[in-house]
């Protein structure tokens, strides 16, 4: 079965789960099929699969992933001592764990095609995560704090783990909490990191997307936690500051010259 012909029996698969998608109509470009795959797994509520269809997923995923390029750890060089700075897909990254910017359901982004970091995290990692954090949060009994963290395996994606954080959204002024919410963010991600002996870890720019806290005071907070975690716990994790747009990559680049 070629990639396209996988594509395709995802997308019949998918269809076929719900009467309402019935009617929907599949587009004969390959650009097409995938944004309508894509939009099917950003919908699909967490509940299981059948192992043919978990299996062509799993492949198909991968070769996607594998198309666009994997960066390893290991051929990046670090701008001060065990910390990077890396501007990249992290969906790509091939590492001990990556930090998701969650929201408080914790189950990913639902909308279609969304271009945030959980869209696209739990796009590439397979429909297993959603229901990973399904079955952590229905454990819970309650939606997830601000400034927690939770771990999940990264099933389809380069690196090992995903680890589950919920930003600050500000919707006005930056107050001190704010502060103080985004540096427990960063502060739990390395925590649940070492705690799982996790060896390395990509952060991306928490809250600084939908969630509005400024770019500039986002990048020295996170900057500041990491490097105080770092020497308290005399931790030896390896940190890759993620950053995707080029705003972020000079105030980082500013911050850890």
């Amino acid at each position: 079965m070629t990639q396209a012909e996988k594509g395709l029996y995802l997308i019949k698969y998918l269809i076929s789960e719900d009467s309402r998608y019935g009617e929907i109509q599949i587009p004969k470009g390959s650009d097409e099929q995938k944004r309508l795959l894509r939009a099917l797994f950003n919908i699909r509520m967490p509940r299981k699969a059948d192992s043919e269809f978990l299996k062509i997923q799993d492949e198909y995923l991968r070769e996607e992933t594998r198309r666009k390029g994997i960066t390893d750890l290991a051929d990046l060089k670090p701008v001060q001592e065990n910390i990077y700075l890396w501007r990249g897909d992290i969906t790509t990254l091939r590492c001990g764990a990556v930090v998701n910017a969650a929201n408080s359901r914790m189950l990913g982004c639902f909308c279609p095609n969304h271009g945030c970091i959980d869209n696209a995290i739990h796009t590439y990692a397979g429909i297993q995560l959603r229901e990973a954090c399904a079955e952590l949060m229905k454990a819970q009994g309650y939606e997830e704090e601000t400034g927690k963290a939770k771990i999940t395996p990264a099933f389809n994606l380069p690196c090992d783990y995903v680890i589950h954080t919920v930003g600050p959204i500000v919707g006005g002024r930056l107050t001190k909490k704010d502060e103080s919410l985004l540096a427990s963010c960063y502060r739990s991600c390395l925590e649940a990191a070492e705690e799982n002996n996790i060896k390395s870890l990509a952060i991306c720019c928490i809250s600084t997307g939908e969630f509005h806290f400024p770019n500039e005071r986002a990048a020295e907070i996170a900057v500041k936690t990491v490097k105080e975690y770092r020497e308290e716990k005399q931790s030896k994790i390896e940190v890759i500051f993620n950053v995707f747009k080029e705003i972020d990559f000079k105030i980082y680049g500013k911050l850890l010259k």
